[in-house]
């Protein structure tokens, strides 16, 4: 059985990412279909794989920004041929489930969500620009809410990442799916009962993550918060942070694991279609302090592996914390990564296989 692969962009590294790792781990010799390929970003992950970026490549390689290839990207994904390969695998969270297969070639969606910009958050995508440029893109936005609909026609099979997005895709797309929650590699964390005093952060630093909430929050109560992680807002969130706050920036995943496995608690105040560095700490044996919107709400368990707060305020943070620390002691260290091992590598590429083998 020929298998191929497809991915919106491989210019960073990411839970969408770490699913495609997953599946080309899977399918070794499957190649791998993307619209941008920046291959400085992603070496650590996909070197050595057959990766064939689309023609909008050459336009990335001269702007730098994928941004400005908006209303190419899904004339673009439609280009590719897949007319010799018996399945081919979409791993989508904008415009990768619009790949054109014939009626031999089967197509399995694994959605990630439906573009969140088109759908979601178009008013919030375009508020930043003056009035002519927001009439443009919010023409242009319109354009692919079309064509998004249309394309999501397209797949055989669709599998969600989380009854979250299940919701998502039914509302916008109308179509059924099937909820695969995605791959955590429980194995590589050693739950451990002690911990020190710090609480952890492990996210891109982009306004989407909500991370200066968290940053409010724990200047006012003066308690030691690690961010890991890099991105557009760190400079902003630098200039916010108090004293007791540290930035280390990207590490390597051995470095977060240590971090996740000594940390008190694991911050996560964004809202996330499913949200993997959650169960990541889980499997580490650490409680979570998450928002209380999203697919973190099928991961986490209220009382048994951490705690929710409900607004997205320094307040409401403040007020779960407070909930997370007399309930401490309460939290059992080996529950915790029980409830993590539902989301196990191996039950994602189990329920795959079988899906893609029938």
């Amino acid at each position: 059985m020929k298998i191929a692969l497809v991915h919106e962009m491989l210019t960073k590294l990411g839970g969408a990412e770490r699913v495609l790792r997953t599946l080309s781990g899977m399918y070794p010799k499957a190649p791998i279909y993307t619209l941008i390929h920046d291959r400085g970003k992603t070496e650590d992950w996909f070197k050595g794989k057959k990766i064939h970026p689309s023609y909008i490549q050459r336009g990335y390689d001269w702007l730098k920004s994928p941004k400005w290839l908006l209303s190419k990207m899904p004339n673009a994904i439609e280009q590719f041929d897949f007319r010799n390969y018996d399945v081919v695998v979409s791993s989508s969270s904008a415009f990768a489930h619009g790949i054109k297969t014939d009626k031999k070639t089967k197509h399995i969606c694994y959605c990630h969500s439906p573009m969140r910009y088109a759908w979601d958050y178009t008013h919030e995508y375009t508020q930043n620009y003056s009035w002519p440029m927001k009439y443009l893109i919010s023409n242009l936005l319109k354009q692919i809410r079309i064509w998004d609909f249309m394309a999501a026609d397209r797949a055989n099979k669709i599998i969600a990442n989380s009854e979250h997005v299940q919701k998502r895709i039914e509302k916008y797309w109308r179509r059924k799916s099937q909820v695969i929650y995605p791959p955590v590699s429980v194995g590589n964390f050693i739950p451990t009962r002690d911990h020190e005093d710090y609480f952890l952060i492990v996210s891109a630093l982009t306004p989407f993550k909500k991370i200066d909430l968290a940053i409010h929050a724990f200047n006012k109560l003066k308690r030691k918060l690690v961010i890991i992680g890099d991105g557009a807002q760190r400079k902003l969130l630098e200039s916010i942070a108090g004293d007791t706050i540290e930035f280390l920036g990207y590490k390597e995943d051995g470095v977060v694991r240590e971090y996740m496995q000594n940390c008190r608690a694991f911050i996560f105040p964004g809202e996330e279609d499913f949200g993997i560095t959650p169960v990541e700490a889980m499997a580490a044996g650490r409680p979570v302090l998450a928002y209380g919107v999203g697919g973190v709400t099928e991961s986490v368990k209220e009382g048994i592996s951490g705690e929710f707060f409900d607004e997205q305020t320094p307040e409401s943070l403040i007020d779960g914390l407070t909930k997370l620390m007399v309930n401490e002691k309460k939290y059992d260290y080996k529950k915790i990564r029980r409830i993590a091992e539902r989301f196990d590598e191996s039950v994602f590429e189990s329920k795959m296989r079988k899906i893609i083998s029938s």
